[in-house]
């Protein structure tokens, strides 16, 4: 299970880093995508990276504001969100996952998200 950290409440415009991190897990390993759920809404997947390769994807919704990363010595996979907008509002969680062209399939378990707020 992964544990996202580093959300909050932002202006519009702003910028916020998210963290996943885990414990006896190598992100080497692995694929991992980020998911974002908001109230009355179906979960999306923001982005993913891939395990063996590193590439990333993104949907349009948040293609050029949103930036995945992996920083291997550190063992965390980053989230970083810039060009905030009052829709990026939602739940956000990691997970391993297929980086799918269609977009990321979860494989894994969920952990508990962290919450992103986008208001003046």
């Amino acid at each position: 299970q992964l544990q996202a950290s580093g959300g909050g409440l932002e202006q519009p415009g702003g910028s916020l880093r998210l963290s996943c991190t885990a414990s006896g897990f190598s992100f080497d390993d692995y694929s991992i995508a980020w998911f974002r759920q908001a109230p009355g809404k179906e979960r999306e997947g923001v982005s993913c990276i891939n395990g063996n390769d590193g590439s990333t994807t993104y949907p349009d919704s948040v293609k050029g504001r949103f930036t995945i990363s992996r920083d291997s010595a550190k063992n965390t996979v980053f989230l970083q969100m810039n060009s905030l907008e009052p829709e990026d509002t939602a739940v956000y969680h990691c997970v391993t996952s297929d980086c799918l062209r269609v977009g990321p399939r979860a494989t894994g378990t969920w952990g508990q998200g962290t919450q992103v707020t986008v208001s003046s």
